[in-house]
């Protein structure tokens, strides 16, 4: 976390990225700056604080090239709540669609979620006992002042009227057979055996809210809902599961119940604020062509752009959880620009984007380093999925060199989607094998992927010059 005293060192965080992304080494190095000067930021002295602005960064290059990949990690790495959208699905305010802020809105929602997440983890021991108990009182009911003498616990021994009626030896069998059930649950031998529970029930349909003349905004709407939600009774009901799922079910909503959700909202708030990364994925969409009078679709364009100017900038926008000011969030753009340039973007949005860093298109050698090197490589995602079928799959660097070879050729010669289409190719050579197992390839087999086999298989694919066919 950023406030921790703690904090990876730029060339620390350039290693991180290096494990599941290979080259662009100069975007790495620009956000991983960017990332270690939030921290200094929040550690510097507090009358400065508030001056230092985040270095939004604008990211150039085609798409599969490791744009929104290494946007999405730097979020990984700092544990700061992320969003990704698309400039190209925000509309002018005043037209039908989504409008800018709904971008802060989606960041505050994860950021809530993150911090929800982490406060049931805090309290996760204390809610697994509360659990514990309530499976415990359903199985062997205790015995109190008061309990109906018809009252019978799950075991099937009867109970008195009260418990000034049972005799001493009464009290602790009770007991006893508690604590004996309590062990039980805990080491899982009742999990298979059915017991009724109240649940929370999920909530009807929204509450319609109906906008006055002038209309209303999305946070508006959803705090009036989620007010009128509040004021209604909350329904339960129950349901016949085994003690495994009740243990499910009930963990979160014990875990919930420990939870000031006000400190959540506060917590929040604050984690948007000051770590929140916003992507925003296909700038380039939104900027009016070079040449073009001021006319048609070019007019919406701009007019998405001076949407997005004021909360790059730094504005205040209204969400169900409160108000939030976008000053030191930090912004990801990125874009192709194949037929506009970051010149065309308007001058006061440029100016908000001071870090430009080119992507490199994929080579070759990069390619083949995607499918060796990083954790989540697509060669070991495969290996995983065989391992769930007890089947070794393994690719020798030959093969690898040629499936390397073959992406890059077609790439060249129709679209290039970069590393995506490593995904194309992967499938194509596996495609066969992953179904033949496990009716014709069964278990313990072991799978040699090798340069004949890539050849076998991938032949029309690295000659057919008409390979229309292989765009995704």
């Amino acid at each position: 976390m950023l406030d921790s005293a703690e904090f990876l060192t730029p060339a620390q965080i350039v290693a991180e990225l290096d494990k599941y992304i290979i080259g662009q080494q100069d975007a790495k190095r620009h956000v991983a700056i960017a990332l270690r000067n939030r921290w200094r930021r929040l550690h510097a002295p507090a009358d400065m604080q508030r001056e230092i602005v985040p270095n939004n960064i604008l990211m150039i290059g085609s798409t599969g090239v490791g744009k929104t990949e290494i946007a999405r990690r730097l979020a990984s790495i700092s544990g700061a709540p992320f969003t990704k959208v698309e400039a190209s699905k925000f509309t002018e305010v005043g037209y039908v669609g989504r409008d800018v802020e709904s971008m802060v809105r989606d960041l505050v929602e994860q950021s809530v979620n993150m911090v929800k997440q982490r406060r049931k983890e805090e309290v996760k021991v204390q809610a697994a006992q509360a659990v514990e108990d309530i499976i415990l009182d359903i199985l062997i009911p205790p015995i109190t002042a008061g309990t109906p003498a018809a009252a019978k616990p799950a075991v099937g021994f009867p109970l008195p009227t009260s418990a000034g009626d049972m005799p001493d030896s009464d009290h602790e069998l009770n007991e006893r057979t508690r604590e004996r059930f309590r062990e039980k649950i805990r080491n899982g031998e009742l999990d298979e055996r059915k017991i009724d529970i109240r649940v929370q029930q999920n909530s009807g349909p929204g509450i319609g809210v109906i906008g006055g003349p002038g209309g209303m905004d999305e946070a508006s709407m959803a705090g009036i809902q989620d007010m009128l939600g509040s004021m209604l009774p909350k329904k339960t009901r129950k349901r016949k599961v085994t003690v495994a799922e009740a243990r499910k079910i009930l963990l979160d909503e014990e875990a919930a119940k420990l939870i000031d959700m006000d400190e959540v909202k506060d917590e929040a708030i604050r984690q948007a604020e000051n770590a929140g990364i916003i992507f925003i994925d296909e700038i380039d969409k939104v900027a009016s062509r070079s040449g073009k009078g001021g006319g048609g679709p070019d007019v919406s364009r701009e007019g998405v752009q001076r949407d997005l100017l004021p909360i790059v900038e730094g504005s205040a926008v209204n969400t169900k959880y409160g108000i939030i000011h976008t000053d030191h969030i930090l912004f990801i753009a990125a874009g192709a620009f194949h037929v506009a340039k970051p010149s065309d973007l308007i001058p006061e949005l440029q100016g908000r984007f001071p870090i430009r860093v080119e992507l490199q298109s994929l080579s070759r050698n990069d390619f083949f380093r995607i499918l060796k090197d990083p954790k989540n490589a697509l060669t070991k995602q495969y290996e995983a999925l065989l391992q769930a079928e007890n089947v070794k799959l393994e690719f020798d660097d030959s093969a690898l060199e040629r499936l390397a070879e073959i992406a890059f050729e077609v790439n060249s010669e129709v679209e290039n989607i970069g590393a995506r289409r490593l995904h194309t190719v992967m499938s194509r050579l596996l495609n066969d094998i992953l179904f033949d197992v496990p009716d014709v390839i069964g278990a313990n087999a072991h799978i040699l992927i090798t340069r004949e086999l890539v050849e076998e298989r991938l032949r029309d694919m690295s000659r057919n010059r008409d390979l229309s066919q292989y765009i995704l």
